[in-house]
């Protein structure tokens, strides 16, 4: 089963300073079809004027993820870790207990990313932030682990039973990749087309899988791919 999400389908808030699309359920938008998916709880496409962002404010109880498309995030928090993660790289903040943060594009563009937010295996715990980048050549015609919470080589650790992955695809190009049984895939092409097992999704759709034991996924045009396998 893959249902395809079309971008202008998508949850849509403007703020002038974050102009944010929603995946699922979040904040003022509602729909009861899209409360998640598996542990999968927010996917996030927010696009982030220049000199602005998140003020502080708490979490508590997520994996928070955070893939930067364009321009760059800098983040700080009540641990006082403070960090800027440009384009193509990734952070993770494991909310724990409960962490204050704040984000903000300090860039002289807009930046654009995604923010998703995973439910943990446990409640509960010390909160923690890391980030890395993740160069795009390294993934090049396949998926790379750039979050997991299964120990996978290379990859930032998040505490649930899911894998955060990228992949780029030059026009032409095809990968494959194994969901599970009984696993949550939901897939976006940041950039670019692909088809997967059939289905074709555009720039920024999501398609939400299950009961799809193998993913084939061909690119017709040069893609960069953000998946969420979960439990």
């Amino acid at each position: 089963m893959i249902d395809r999400r079309p971008f202008e389908q998508l949850g849509h808030a403007n703020h002038g300073w974050l102009n944010a699309r929603h995946h699922f359920s979040f904040s003022n938008w509602y729909d009861p079809a899209r409360m998640g998916w598996g542990a999968l709880r927010v996917w996030n496409d927010d696009e982030i004027a220049p000199k602005s962002g998140f003020p502080p404010h708490p979490h508590n109880d997520m994996e928070i993820i955070t893939y930067v498309r364009t321009g760059a995030i800098t983040h700080q928090d009540s641990l006082g870790n403070k960090g800027r993660t440009g384009a193509g790289d990734v952070q993770v903040m494991s909310a724990g207990a409960g962490i204050r943060h704040a984000e903000y594009n300090l860039e002289d563009e807009t930046t654009t990313l995604f923010q998703l937010w995973i439910e943990p295996r446990e409640r509960g715990g010390a909160p923690s932030w890391g980030a890395k980048p993740f160069p795009k050549g390294d993934r090049s015609g396949k998926f790379v682990a750039l979050a997991s919470g299964f120990g996978d080589e290379g990859a930032l650790p998040i505490r649930t039973d899911a894998r955060v992955l990228g992949a780029t695809l030059k026009a032409g190009e095809s990968t494959t990749y194994e969901l599970g049984a009984g696993r949550h895939g939901y897939l976006v092409a940041a950039t670019g087309q692909v088809e997967v097992n059939g289905v074709t999704l555009n720039a920024r759709d999501g398609a939400a899988i299950r009961d799809e034991p193998l993913l084939a996924i061909r690119a017709s045009a040069d893609s960069e791919l953000v998946l969420v396998d979960s439990n």
